[in-house]
């Protein structure tokens, strides 16, 4: 299953472009944030990360 993430600095710009993309791409589950990309703690980009590293099997 293909994973997006989504971004954008402030409350005004909008997500839509991003997952339009993301879902023309095949993207079955999106994580969005609205933040600075000042800020190094982004809960969202740290859930995907988290959700795609359950599906690891290592070998």
């Amino acid at each position: 299953m293909k994973i997006g993430y989504t971004r954008v600095s402030t409350l005004e710009q909008s997500l839509e472009l991003q997952l339009d993309a993301l879902e023309r791409a095949g993207c079955k589950k999106i994580y969005q944030e609205k933040m600075s990309s000042m800020k190094d703690d982004r809960p969202q980009l740290s859930q995907l990360i988290e959700y795609a590293r359950e599906g690891f099997e290592a070998i």
